[in-house]
């Protein structure tokens, strides 16, 4: 199977796109087709053992428009892929058009409406003599109106003769019907002068319909610039992620800085990245530590800090650090292009919710033709004029154009997926924007997902006379060469403690207990209650205390020399500091929350209670995740999976709807419908939020769209006329029809707007208290006036020990600090102080 995607031009409404659509699915081969009329765009997944792009592309001709393949040659690049801005090209040809049309229709206004209204007008357009100067000056008026709009000819007979007449064939029908009647009248009008026929002459040059030609024509080319202008901007989301990417790049070449462009990076080039600079690709840092602004990628508002091993990607920014990194992705492997790319296909694809509107845009259509001919024969046979009967049959055709339907899903998609990427909430395709907002049960891994995924130091526990930093000396010095994640936990306190390792000597591993070696000539025995049950060394107080840990989830390891317990160090895979608040929220929503893990049924049920989570499903096996996700959906739940590991993927491909952490495998996001790109639940409750306010934005769209046309029709069929003396104007009906579509583009811009809803005053406090973790402080400091003034200041703050990152916002002087410790505010304030800054009390 092949996926290919396809330019798409001549598309002005649903029933175009409607067309297109059903041309390329009645092709042999063809397993799926999207066709998106905001972006002009179609994507075809197709047999390529049976069909061709050619073959495809000619169907898309046969049935009315032009279709060309998406240039592919940008992907063999370095850079991030760019495409015509077509959005552009379009508003500057309607913006030539409209130009044209209002030149041409502003005195063709004046002269046919200005005996009615009584303005002054020169006088060889009065009288029955001067009738042939008058009408044929309004023809000559409204024809170059005509040619500048001669697409709408030109689309609109063309898919009426294919049998799949559009939104142009009506504006074709109804204008071209005017402009033929009005030369008519102009015959008729020369006959009667000349056969002194003066009734004949009054009659036909009150009745020329020349103006309502041209004013439809350019009431609705001004619609269609308005919508223009406004569908240019549901794109803008994928425009500023496209413009984030850097075009040079400074390596590291023979010991040299030198300057290249972004399109000549490779694999592990050294790239060099000084202050304020934006990261031009995917690394890792092989030199030096800074705060990196990472918001534009993840949403993310504080700067992250950064040393070496750690991760920096593409178009992030460089905050104040001098750093060196290898290149480690480029081109469209970056997660840059990634989400671009996600993002784009999001946009491209349908919901559920639109298939409605499709449906209905189908035989919408044809049934208006029909409507019109019904309505205008009706007239005629009720007696009334030609004239009138004309009028009613344009109205309607002009008025029924299905714009609005066409607009109504595609642009709140865009919006809304653009949004989602600005908040880091990566949303794969239109269907999992919809479902998410469905979801009744919600199912989260523990490891990675609840908690950091990685063990940390919990407790120190010692006798009275042994330090705490003794105690974990001592195990450092043991297990700093050891690969366990339990071990690495010990490494990593003792290395946050500035503690240094003492030399050890005899080290041995004892298969499935520990390890014991000699320190300073004595045995030093670290390792499980096993080792020193083995070794019938007295536990003492320390056996209650273990079982409390234990209890607590926690994996105690007992630290002792060969007479003696010197301590434990319980080590433990602690919750992150936003998945309480996530929790609390998914609750709020009516959510069923369930976590599911293959760890023990003990450490589960610890976790379970310090988050409130009320259903366990502990002890897992990888393989039987995606069987208890498809038992809560055979109960009947929507359930929507949150996991971050190759485990965790059959059951998200499993779920309503798949969520993986940003942090976790390419196996799990490639298996998600929605990707967090950082590592946080609360992303997962955004998302759920930004899937309701889209779906209620797309339902405001149809319900607008089609209670226009349901209201429009009837009065433009003139059902009021007899009983109220309603009757629709076609220059009117042209002006609604066009800020109908604007109207329904306007709504879904809307969903920039889009704020989450989360309890942050929980959540800061929920960070408060786990143990210091990611504690705030705001400090307004006076004297800053640029980025250098920012830079020494937050230079100043992060050499602290304790502070993770720092904000400074120029405008509003405030200075925000992200702390790890509970720091005195004195410190903070002396390092500004010393930085050469004053802090405002």
């Amino acid at each position: 199977m092949k996926l290919q995607k396809f330019d798409i031009t001549g598309m002005t409404c649903s029933a175009c796109s409607n067309a297109v659509d059903r041309s390329v699915k009645k092709l042999e081969g063809i397993t799926e087709v999207n066709v998106n009329l905001l972006s002009n765009s179609m994507v075809v997944k197709y047999d390529d053992n049976i069909l061709d792009n050619d073959k495809i592309i000619k169907t898309v001709e046969d049935a009315g428009y032009s279709a060309s393949l998406v240039n592919q040659e940008n992907k063999k690049q370095n850079n991030v892929p760019k495409k015509d801005n077509i959005a552009q090209i379009e508003i500057d040809e309607l913006k030539q058009r409209l130009i044209v049309s209002f030149i041409f229709a502003i005195p063709l206004f004046y002269i046919s409406m200005g005996h009615m209204l009584n303005w002054t007008l020169p006088s060889f357009f009065h009288g029955e003599k001067n009738a042939i100067t008058f009408a044929f000056t309004q023809f000559l008026l409204a024809l170059p109106i005509v040619i500048i709009n001669r697409k709408f000819y030109k689309v609109g007979f063309k898919t009426l003769l294919k049998g799949s007449p559009n939104m142009d064939s009506l504006i074709a029908i109804g204008t071209g019907a005017a402009m033929v009647y009005g030369v008519f009248s102009i015959y008729k009008i020369g006959y009667g002068l000349g056969n002194n026929d003066i009734n004949i002459v009054i009659q036909y040059s009150m009745d020329l319909y020349f103006e309502s030609a041209a004013i439809v024509l350019t009431l609705i080319t001004f619609g269609k610039f308005l919508e223009a202008r406004a569908k240019g901007k549901t794109s803008e989301a994928i425009n500023k992620l496209i413009d984030l990417a850097p075009k040079k790049a400074l390596i590291l070449k023979d010991d040299k800085e030198v300057e290249i462009s972004i399109d000549d990076l490779k694999l592990k080039d050294i790239v060099i990245v000084k202050p304020g600079q934006i990261i031009p690709t995917d690394g890792e840092i092989i030199y030096g530590n800074t705060s990196i602004d990472e918001s534009m990628i993840t949403g993310e508002s504080l700067p992250v800090s950064k040393k070496i091993g750690d991760k920096v990607i593409g178009a992030s920014i460089n905050k104040y650090g001098y750093i060196k990194f290898e290149v480690t992705k480029v081109g469209v492997d970056t997660v840059l292009s990634q989400i671009i790319n996600l993002v784009e296909e999001a946009s491209s694809s349908k919901a559920p919710i639109s298939k409605l509107a499709d449906k209905i845009s189908a035989i919408f259509v044809p049934t208006v033709i029909a409507i019109s001919i019904i309505a205008t024969i009706t007239w005629l046979l009720l007696g009334y004029s030609f004239e009138f009967a004309l009028s009613i049959g344009i109205a309607i055709l002009v008025i029924s154009c299905p714009c609005a339907l066409g607009l109504a899903t595609p642009t709140a998609i865009m919006v809304g997926t653009g949004k989602g990427a600005q908040n880091g909430i990566l949303i794969k395709n239109a269907e999992a924007l919809e479902t998410v907002h469905k979801i009744d049960t919600i199912v989260l891994d523990k490891t990675g997902t609840i908690t950091q995924g990685k063990p940390q130091v919990t407790d120190i526990l010692t006798k009275k006379n042994i330090s705490e930093d003794t105690l974990l000396q001592i195990a450092f010095s043991l297990e700093k060469n050891s690969e366990h994640p339990l071990a690495i936990a010990i490494v990593e306190k003792a290395k946050e403690n500035n503690l240094e390792s003492i030399n050890i000597s005899d080290f041995k591993a004892i298969n499935g207990l520990g390890i014991e070696a000699k320190l300073d000539n004595e045995i030093i025995y670290i390792g499980n209650k096993k080792l020193l049950d083995s070794k019938n060394i007295s536990l003492e107080d320390f056996i209650d205390k273990s079982k409390d840990l234990s209890n607590n989830g926690k994996t105690p390891i007992f630290i002792a020399n060969d007479k003696e317990i010197l301590g434990l160090i319980a080590v433990a895979d602690i919750v992150k500091p936003t998945s309480k608040s996530a929790i609390l929220e998914f609750k709020k929503m009516g959510l069923d929350v369930i976590m599911l893990t293959g760890d023990n049924t003990n450490t589960a049920l610890s976790i379970a209670k310090e988050l409130n989570i009320s259903k366990v499903i502990s002890e897992v096996l990888p393989q039987d995740k995606e069987k208890e996700i498809r038992k809560l959906q055979e109960e009947g739940k929507k359930v929507a999976m949150i996991g971050d590991g190759i485990n965790d993927a059959p059951a998200l491909v499993r779920a309503d709807v798949g969520i993986a952490i940003g942090a976790g495998t390419d196996v799990a996001i490639e298996s998600a419908n929605i990707v967090l790109v950082k590592n946080d639940l609360l992303d997962a409750v955004k998302a759920i939020q930004l899937s309701g306010v889209t779906i209620k934005n797309i339902k405001q769209n149809l319900f607008w769209a089609f209670i226009y046309n349901i209201i429009g029709i009837p009065l433009a069929a003139g059902v009021f006329y007899s009983v109220l003396g309603w009757k629709l104007n076609p220059m009117f009906a042209g002006a609604a029809m066009s800020l109908s579509s604007v109207s329904v583009v306007l709504n879904a811009l809307r969903l920039k707007l889009f704020k989450p809803t989360i309890d942050e005053e929980f959540n800061i406090i929920s960070n408060i208290n786990q143990k210091g973790v990611n504690m705030t402080k705001i400090l307004k400091v006076d004297g800053m006036s640029c980025g250098h003034c920012s830079g020494r200041v937050e230079k100043a703050l992060n050499a602290i020990d304790g502070v993770d990152n720092v904000k400074v916002e120029l405008s509003t002087k405030d200075v925000t600090i992200n702390m790890s410790k509970d720091l005195d505010e004195q410190v903070l304030v002396n390092a500004i102080s010393e930085a050469g800054y004053e802090v405002i009390k």
